[in-house]
């Protein structure tokens, strides 16, 4: 059996850089920040760590509208920082990943600046620049994720551009060969700084096709939800149909790989989803041989949160495309949804006295499944969502549009509390931080959880450690479907030398493992 590369069994801790810690006290996280954290995150046991986009940004999406891939926003630091940062995790033996977004960049990168003045310049055909129709009116239906058409219209050159995010973030044309090698020499800009590994920002919105463009078709089983996302009119549209997941994307996977695998052990993660049922199809597409290694998978991401036996569908569903392989990536919390802690209990039944229990549980079960987990910070902690921010402080361009009935996704990325005896939680030196520190947290500052015994942090940890020693997890990815009771999930992992029967009880939310 061939060893599995370290991406196939990691524990990837994710960064969002703006709220981990601030080293300078102007109220915002960077690089020389995360550095000084760099020894709680070894000792919960992780081995990588993926650090959300800190490039040199307006931040009107908060560096996911890229202004220069190659340098870093001063409000984070300098590459010497992220250097140092590098050299540092390595130190620890923890492997770095960046969050790179090749889909999109800022209006306010010189590519678009210079793209928009005219349909004769050098960039001219860098991004999705298309005609109106006779009306007057945007070239298709598509609509935004952050509301809105995608389309916005551009007066000097008479034109529309496509955006699917914010119009401060414009689509790069796939279809252009100059832009794919723009974005190559990036690549390994970075790898060459000996950056280990990238998580590809929705990879699945790359636009690569040329005009004429078509409509996407209605989405027939749209039911109006509960939740403020699901009532936008974006959701009433098949995307996959025509503006996303489009098959030239994979000239972008093939690329992107080929120059990853000019280097030694480097990790490609894609964040990629799909129309209704289809996100383990479109991943199986992402990771077929040679384009990317893995792709984010986002089924057990529910922003209202899954019960048991939603649970057992959404992994059962990975398992069946990617069984034996390490080609997928689970998470239960990131910047972009409800933290578990706040999500998961109603769900389950379950008290908020029970909530760290629960998160413990949750853990666990992520990363004993196969291929790699993503923990979001502050997870080791049970923290809870802010959910008293005021609307006045609200940052998420997301929730600046649909508030109040939707505030966004500010309620998961307020700033982490290390020590409950400092102003802002040890946070920031500042009197005022970029989000509001939530004062619940408090009571789970990181480096008193860390020190504790009992604590989610301290018993994670140690599961951790004993997740390492078992070849079942280690030396394979291999697992039978889940199956159990209405209140429990078991399954069993498999290698050569160990069979290993993991069993989740969320009635006494206790695990148990036993060889078999």
């Amino acid at each position: 059996m061939k060893p599995l590369k370290w991406w196939e069994t990691a524990v990837i801790y994710q960064i969002y850089p703006r709220s981990f810690q601030d080293s300078n006290g102007d109220g915002i996280g960077d690089i020389p920040g995360i550095t000084t954290r760099l020894d709680y995150i070894s000792n919960l046991g992780v081995d990588a760590i993926w650090i959300s986009p800190f490039f040199k940004s307006p931040q009107n999406d908060f560096g996911y509208d890229v202004s220069d891939y190659c340098d870093i926003n001063p409000e984070y630091g300098t590459l010497v920082d992220f250097d140092n940062l590098l050299e540092k995790a390595h130190s620890f033996n923890l492997k770095v990943m960046v969050d790179f977004v090749p889909a999109h960049c800022s209006d306010q990168h010189s590519w678009f600046l210079e793209s928009r003045k005219s349909k004769d310049n050098l960039k001219a055909d860098w991004f999705h620049w298309v005609d109106p129709k006779k009306d007057g009116s945007a070239p298709t239906n598509w609509l935004s994720f952050f509301g809105g058409r995608a389309w916005t219209w551009e007066p000097r050159r008479q034109q529309y551009y496509l955006h699917n995010f914010l119009p401060s973030q414009p689509n790069l044309n796939h279809s252009n060969p100059d832009v794919c090698d723009a974005l190559m020499k990036i690549v390994r800009f970075w790898f060459d700084r000996g950056v280990d590994g990238f998580r590809l920002d929705a990879v699945h919105t790359i636009n690569g096709d040329k005009a004429p463009y078509k409509d996407n078709l209605t989405n027939l089983n749209f039911k109006l939800g509960s939740l403020p996302q699901d009532q936008q009119p974006f959701f009433r549209q098949l995307h996959c149909s025509a503006q996303l997941n489009q098959p030239v994307i994979q000239n972008f996977s093939k690329a992107i790989r080929s120059v990853a695998d000019n280097y030694n052990d480097r990790f490609l993660m894609g964040e990629v989803d799909g129309d209704n049922d289809t996100a383990m199809e479109v991943s199986e597409t992402f990771t077929a041989p040679g384009r990317l290694h893995a792709t984010y998978n986002f089924d057990l991401l529910a922003w209202g949160g899954l019960t048991v036996k939603e649970m057992k569908v959404a992994i059962s569903k990975a398992i069946k495309v990617f069984n034996k392989t390490g080609r997928i990536s689970f998470a239960f919390s990131n910047h972009d949804v409800p933290r578990v802690a706040s999500r998961q209990l109603a769900p389950l039944g379950l008290s908020i006295e029970q909530g760290d229990l629960m998160q413990l549980l949750l853990l666990k079960l992520e990363t004993c499944l196969i291929g790699s987990a993503c923990i979001y910070q502050g997870e080791e902690l049970g923290l809870e969502d802010s959910n008293n921010i005021p609307i006045e402080q609200l940052q998420d361009p997301w929730g600046i549009e649909f508030a109040p009935t939707f505030q966004g996704r500010d309620s998961c990325r307020t700033p982490m509390v290390w020590n409950s005896n400092e102003a802002n939680g040890g946070f920031s030196d500042s009197k005022t931080t970029w989000l509001p520190v939530m004062d619940d947290h408090f009571k789970r500052s990181g480096l008193s959880q860390a020190g504790k015994s009992g604590s989610i942090y301290s018993e994670f940890s140690s599961f951790l450690q004993w997740r390492k020693k078992q070849p079942a997890f280690m030396e394979a990815n291999e697992m039978t479907i889940p199956n159990g009771g209405l209140k429990e999930i078991i399954f069993t992992r498999k290698s050569e030398k160990q069979n290993l029967r993991c069993i989740f009880d969320f009635e006494k939310l206790v695990t148990r493992f036993e060889e078999i």
